[in-house]
């Protein structure tokens, strides 16, 4: 099956669907937030199910769209290590590979236009980001950039590569598709034919402004496009004070890992609003409530919900509402609130790992309590 390749006329970037043929797994490469219906739909159409959402380096020019498509889909984020992704459940270095279906993709640290970036070699293809684009490459004036690794990423790693690996860039302003390898050695105005000294001349010269949306789609994409800071206010609850009340918010408060695990060991009520397709593929909480806020397909929001969480918190009780990524949660708490529940949301979410059985990703709090899960 060849890529899929979707494009966001806003940022002009492109976005890439590889699915195994045999078993409908599919991975999704830099998606964008405003084009989360139509990824959907498209893999609705095409009959895929999503394993994997995946970024190549944070992104300056859009939001990605890879928390809501896990949350929507239950699969599994990954990113480069060296990225500041923290959200993403797999951290890559150079050389992973992740299998969806009987499909292998393997993971090259090509660092120059942010420290982090990654190309990614699937078969002959070579998805590059911004490391290498058609007749051109990712500027390296931001975002730890150096024009340095970028030549050796390119000249080295990339140009490394057989010359008919198909070339699938991160952005094109021209409309290009894609290239070879063995057209941009031959033909990349900025690049090809050029040594180190005269490629960083050139980057230096650039002076391109500055990305008209940075400021706001950096910090997003750390925590992979789920924008928490525009969700809630939780800067007291990190800081120590996760009592904090927040009627502001709607709900009864933020609570750290540690203390809601202290608070369901005493009687709390563990409440799981990951939806059942979240559930089938990372893993339950055993003794966890499991109530979904919303469902597949679509996400619509669950009808028993109300129902549900009022028959599973007894009068007096506290609930703890726990999802993914510690975003739907907060509005799952606000409604528990509005029905006279005592409601807290649990930062940072859940999110297990089947395969080692250990949650994976910095944020993931309940790694720290060796928080047992199961699959069905």
């Amino acid at each position: 099956m060849q890529p899929i390749q979707l494009f966001d006329p806003a940022s002009s970037t492109y976005t890439y669907v590889l699915a195994d043929e045999g078993t409908r797994e599919a991975l999704i490469i830099d998606p964008v937030d405003e084009q989360l219906a139509r990824d959907l739909a498209a893999l609705r159409e095409l009959g895929l199910k999503l394993a994997w959402t995946l970024e190549t380096h944070t992104h300056a020019d859009h939001i990605t769209s890879a928390g809501l498509l896990a949350e929507h889909t239950g699969a599994r984020t990954a990113a480069p290590e060296g990225c500041g992704i923290g959200t993403a459940a797999v951290q890559l270095k150079d050389g992973d590979v992740l299998r969806f279906g009987a499909e292998e993709l393997k993971a090259l640290h090509t660092p120059g236009h942010t420290a982090g970036s990654m190309s990614y070699l699937w078969r002959g293809h070579a998805f590059t980001g911004d490391t290498l684009l058609i007749n051109g490459c990712g500027r390296t004036d931001f975002q730890s950039g150096s024009a340095a690794a970028l030549y050796r990423s390119i000249t080295e790693v990339l140009f490394a590569l057989p010359d008919a690996t198909i070339v699938w860039p991160g952005h094109d302003y021209n409309g290009r598709s894609h290239s070879t390898i063995g057209a941009e050695k031959t033909g990349n105005a900025r690049v090809a034919g050029k040594t180190l000294a005269e490629f960083v001349i050139v980057m230096t010269e650039l002076n391109l402004p500055k990305p008209r949306r940075i400021d706001e789609a950096v910090p997003a994409n750390q925590s992979s496009g789920l924008r928490q800071d525009a969700e809630a206010p939780r800067t007291a609850a990190l800081a120590g004070d996760p009592l904090a009340a927040r009627p502001a918010q709607g709900y009864a408060g933020d609570v750290p890992p540690q203390l809601a695990y202290d608070w369901w060991q005493d009687g709390a009520v563990l409440v799981d609003i990951r939806s059942d397709a979240e559930r089938e593929w990372v893993g339950f909480v055993p003794g966890a409530v499991s109530l979904a806020w919303k469902q597949w397909p679509g996400m619509v929001p669950n009808p028993s919900f109300d129902k549900g969480l009022k028959e599973a918190v007894p009068p007096g009780k506290k609930a703890l509402l726990l999802c993914r990524s510690g975003v739907r949660s907060i509005a799952a708490a606000r409604r528990a609130t509005e029905l006279g529940i005592e409601a807290y949301n649990v930062l940072e979410g859940f999110e297990g790992d089947p395969d080692e059985n250990a949650q994976r990703g910095k944020r993931g709090g309940w790694r720290m309590l060796g928080l047992p899960w199961r699959q069905r």
